[in-house]
């Protein structure tokens, strides 16, 4: 079951990171249709946030057509996104690469930069 990571400090809503963390379980094939998220007092109980911040994540995502809340059987994922499994070879070259960069002293906020920027440069525009 997915398990959300709050960072008081990261500027971001709380209720964002949830959607965000939510749409990065589909995307890695983490989450398919049919499951199921956790409940709010769950995730209430595990991160120490508002129910109604947990609430306001699961209808944006609902919203966005990702889920769908179900009486008595509580939030199903209705759809997956992306193409990304974590047992892809990509992702296993990923791993070998920020293990590399750690090596090399960088910090997460380095990598996080460095590769947001090479993101930018290569997906501008959809160019390939």
């Amino acid at each position: 079951m997915l398990e959300y990571r709050i960072d008081r400090r990261s500027g971001m809503a709380t209720y964002l990171q949830i959607v965000h963390q939510t749409k990065q379980a589909l995307r890695l094939g983490l989450l398919k249709p049919g499951d199921r998220l956790p409940t709010a007092r769950e995730v209430v109980e595990a991160t120490a946030v508002n129910p109604n911040t947990v609430l306001k994540a699961y209808r944006e995502l609902e919203r966005e057509g990702l889920v769908e809340a179900r009486r008595g059987l509580g939030t199903l994922v209705r759809r997956s996104l992306g193409s990304a499994p974590v047992d892809s070879p990509l992702h296993r070259e990923l791993v070998d690469w920020a293990r590399r960069a750690h090596a090399a002293g960088m910090e997460r906020e380095d990598v996080a930069a460095l590769f947001t920027a090479v993101l930018d440069q290569r997906f501008k525009g959809d160019d390939t």
